[in-house]
């Protein structure tokens, strides 16, 4: 098939999880065009059957907001008929959905078939506000065929929204060969010594990420043990976390690396992955540790629950327990074999559930229903 993907090229899960759809259903020969503002963060170097196209937002006197969605629709409508789209794929109601639903109008007979992806805060926060719960259900209700990552997040959709049509659950994927474990340790080599454990979180550091709760969880861990804790990822929260380090004395245990393109380096040099979010539709990034044979210590709350195994996989606590978290942390670090085990049955548990091959297939199929449908 001929595939448009539409998603925000940012660090977050959704950019991540279309990108890695993306390219693992070129590497089985579909043909896939991404469509962003900018080039997605995962989607990097040359690959075979893939082409980036940028949305230009040409500045006008008379506009005080450049309109985006337009510049979207636009090319999403260009791209659609002069590559002959079987289906645009957008990740996120708005603009995405929307977007897509206007080119498809502006079409002639040859339409491609319009599967729109809730990532959750499409939901939860943009949807949920006024001025665009009409728009998000709109978008909802033209699409082909819609999917959410997680049960939690299809039930939230379904009592926000109440559609008229079916949404199926696919969760996010995992390419558990290249998310694994791994004796390779430069990276840990590089920030700990001998004898000092590595705690780490990796995010967009959005407020939602708790990230100030990512310190002082990791500060309770450290006033105990020899540690150290890793921050991936980029985002407006960066100087929270800066300030929660300095406030708790640990700023210099503390490593902010930036954004990585080779993020399975920081799971695999970890101990311990920390995710005490407000709430997480899925919880990517604790799929990802989990691959890596990381046991995860997070919050029971949103889609996580459905990710990670609360005292086999991980635990999980109430939003806010800081104190109980770190005691978390602190049985799985003092105890060797316990770590070891949980690990091992995070990586069985991401590959039986989560490896790519199976939910792309899933997604193809999705794919091929709408196709029937139209």
């Amino acid at each position: 098939m001929r595939i448009g993907i539409c998603c925000y090229p940012t660090y977050g899960g959704s950019g991540a999880v279309a990108t890695e759809l993306g390219l693992s259903l070129a590497n089985s020969g579909h043909e896939v065009h991404f469509v962003s503002y900018a080039r997605p963060a995962r989607l990097t170097g040359f690959h075979p059957r893939v082409t980036f196209h940028r949305v230009t937002v040409t500045p006008y006197p008379l506009f005080k907001y450049p309109p985006y969605d337009l510049a979207l629709a636009s090319l999403l409508r260009d791209v659609s008929e002069s590559r002959e789209l079987d289906v645009l794929h957008v990740h996120y109601a708005i603009p995405h959905a929307v977007s897509a639903v206007l080119a498809r109008d502006m079409l002639g007979t040859r339409r491609p078939a319009i599967v729109t992806t809730l990532h959750g805060t499409d939901i939860t926060i943009v949807g949920a506000d006024r001025a665009y719960f009409r728009p998000t259900l709109y978008g909802i209700e033209r699409s082909d065929a819609v999917t959410t990552v997680s049960q939690w997040l299809r039930q939230e959709t379904m009592r926000f929204f109440r559609p008229t049509r079916a949404i199926e659950v696919i969760p996010n994927s995992v390419d558990v060969s290249r998310f694994r474990p791994s004796e390779a340790q430069e990276l840990r080599s590089a920030v700990a010594t001998a004898g000092e454990f590595v705690l780490s979180h990796v995010s967009n550091f959005r407020p939602v990420k708790r990230v100030a709760d990512v310190v002082r969880i990791f500060a309770r861990v450290a006033a105990q043990v020899p540690a150290r804790l890793l921050l991936a990822g980029d985002g407006p929260e960066i100087a929270v976390a800066r300030e929660a380090a300095e406030a708790c004395g640990v700023a210099e245990r503390v490593h902010f690396l930036g954004e990585q393109e080779d993020v399975e380096r920081v799971y695999q040099a970890s101990d311990v992955f920390l995710l005490p979010s407000e709430h997480e539709s899925f919880g990517l990034a604790a799929l990802e540790a989990l691959a890596c044979g990381v046991p995860v210590v997070g919050c029971r709350s949103g889609g996580l629950p459905e990710v990670v195994r609360d005292g086999e996989t991980g635990f999980l606590v109430e939003d806010g327990e800081v104190e109980v978290a770190a005691q978390r942390c602190l049985e799985l670090l003092r105890n060797g074999a316990r770590r070891a085990e949980f690990g091992r049955a995070a990586r069985e548990d991401a590959v039986r559930r989560f490896a790519e091959r199976e939910i792309v297939a899933r997604y193809v199929e999705t794919y091929e229903r709408a196709l029937a449908a139209r």
